[in-house]
């Protein structure tokens, strides 16, 4: 217990650390405090997750380059953006992302917020909520496919757990529209999913810091071990666990821990 005491202080220092206003600027969810309405800040904050893979300063670039071209209001684009505006997204590429996910993307986001004031309702259905994040992660993909006509290629780009995908990028997203404090990093918008349920965001950098104290066992990076690290740190916060996020990552990617 002396021991778990020391890394849960160790860890709440790093969140301190991290989990403040100086981080937004360096890090991909600068792309939607861009943004005040929230229907702006869901479809900022999704391109810039799923953007998030490589370089950070690329990932930063790129989310801003697709800002400008739907004149930074990403809400009202994908409602009426015109033929002509569309087009204009053609040359659009970010590493393997190209113009026919985006138009895809575009297309859902047309359909969702025609029929929905949020993006969470892709995640939460009120009919039947979720009752756990992967579930609402496998509704999403099966919402996110249900249009006629959605690329195939598409669909690396937008992981599941019932593939056994970590959904890295995706538990992100959900972190930062989930978690509500007073440091004014995440954005606590939606209220159906609660902190307590989401899942820590785990790739390479993260799981090597978990397992280097010895937080995780698993040695693929996939779903199974996103659940092992979250259940581990649920022991150190269990309201809150995917703030530790904030720590695993600077450890990581800033420190080279």
């Amino acid at each position: 217990m002396e021991a778990r005491a020391k890394l849960q202080d160790f860890f709440n220092r790093k969140v301190k650390e991290y989990n403040q206003p100086s981080f937004i600027a360096s890090d991909p969810i600068c792309i939607p405090h861009l943004f005040t309405k929230k229907q702006d800040i869901e479809i900022a904050g999704f391109f810039a997750a799923i953007f998030a893979w490589g370089n950070r300063t690329t990932i930063i670039n790129k989310s801003k380059e697709l800002m400008q071209l739907m004149q930074m209001q990403p809400h009202q684009f994908c409602l009426h953006a015109s033929a002509a505006e569309l087009k204009r997204l053609e040359g659009f590429k970010h590493r393997t992302f190209n113009a026919t996910d985006l138009l895809y993307c575009i297309e859902f986001f047309k359909q969702h917020y025609t029929q929905y004031e949020s993006l969470e309702n892709a995640f939460m259905p009120l009919n039947k909520p979720p009752s756990s994040v992967k579930e609402a992660l496998s509704y999403f993909h099966h919402y996110f496919f249900s249009l006629e006509d959605a690329p195939l290629r598409t669909k690396k780009h937008i992981s599941t757990p019932e593939k056994g995908s970590s959904c890295k990028r995706l538990n992100m997203f959900l972190r930062w529209m989930v978690r509500k404090d007073k440091a004014g990093v995440d954005f606590g918008i939606w209220k159906n999913i609660q902190p307590q349920q989401l899942i820590c965001p785990i790739d390479v950098h993260v799981a090597r810091v978990a397992k280097r104290f010895n937080l995780l066992d698993r040695k693929q990076t996939d779903w199974l071990a996103a659940e092992e690290l979250t259940n581990y740190l649920k022991k150190l916060d269990s309201k809150d666990p995917a703030k530790y996020d904030f720590a695993l990552f600077g450890l990581g990617v800033i420190e080279k821990y």
